[in-house]
């Protein structure tokens, strides 16, 4: 037992260090003065904002969309389900910048789709609702997913009880499963928003400006080197990981309630 123990431990050491080890070396490395003049450009925290706001408006969408069809991945028996359930996984498995030329071809103004929403003033190419829409496609099944599971743990005696003391399917869902299922659906929230930040492939192809954070370090590498691009990927991920910290405290809390 004790050995067993001792390599789990080890291995998951090992683990531990190979995650973060690059995030501490690029941090501990880059040069402070050179931080603080990064972290007052205006450009960098312009795109900074930008990921954070597009990413968040992702994850709104995704849960206005994907809780929906979580429940009934969860609830409902049909044919086609786990093809369905395979059509969610699908942007996961699929190369982002390959999916960034789809979603072109679908929403650019010269095709159908992008052509029709054009008409109407709105435009995906080169603008904040593209990267938007390029963030969600690629990190909605991680909601989706969580969902799901939440869904999946609640008991659907408890709805079959709320439906026999007179409640309706909507008041049974939002007053039954969906409170029971908050954390999942946080939790699933929490991985969409920031998988939407770190979204490179898609967005460039889609919307390369107004440049987002990580295209923004893409940029500053290719163009000055990694003396310049370093100091903007380490607010970047200092960042992300004061909102993912904070994120989970809330989380955490909520549990503890």
């Amino acid at each position: 037992m004790k050995t067993f123990h001792l390599v789990f431990t080890l291995l998951s050491i090992f683990l531990l260090v190979l995650l973060i080890t690059p995030i501490v070396n690029l941090i501990t490395s880059s040069d402070p003065a050179l931080l603080r003049t990064t972290i007052l450009d205006r450009e960098v925290l312009d795109a900074l904002v930008l990921t954070l706001k597009t990413a968040l408006w992702a994850t709104i969408a995704g849960i206005l969309l994907g809780v929906p069809l979580a429940y009934i991945l969860a609830r409902w028996s049909f044919p086609g389900k786990s093809f369905l359930q395979g059509l969610v996984d699908l942007p996961i498995m699929i190369p982002h910048t390959a999916m960034g030329v789809a979603l072109l071809m679908v929403y650019g103004k010269k095709f159908v789709i992008g052509s029709a929403f054009s008409k109407l003033g709105i435009s995906f190419v080169g603008t904040e609702l593209g990267i938007s829409l390029a963030m969600a496609y690629v990190s909605l099944p991680f909601l989706v997913n969580a969902a799901r599971d939440g869904f999946l743990s609640v008991n659907p005696r408890l709805e079959r009880v709320a439906r026999t003391l007179g409640a309706t399917p909507w008041q049974t869902f939002f007053q039954v499963t969906l409170p029971l299922s908050r954390r999942a659906i946080l939790g699933g929230a929490i991985m969409m928003w920031a998988r939407g930040i770190s979204e490179f492939g898609a967005v460039v192809i889609l919307a390369y400006h107004p440049m987002v954070a990580p295209i923004l370090i893409w940029e500053r590498f290719e163009s000055y080197g990694l003396k310049y691009a370093r100091p903007v990927a380490s607010i970047l991920i200092l960042l992300c990981l004061l909102i993912f910290a904070v994120l989970r405290w809330l989380a955490s809390r909520d549990r503890s309630i």
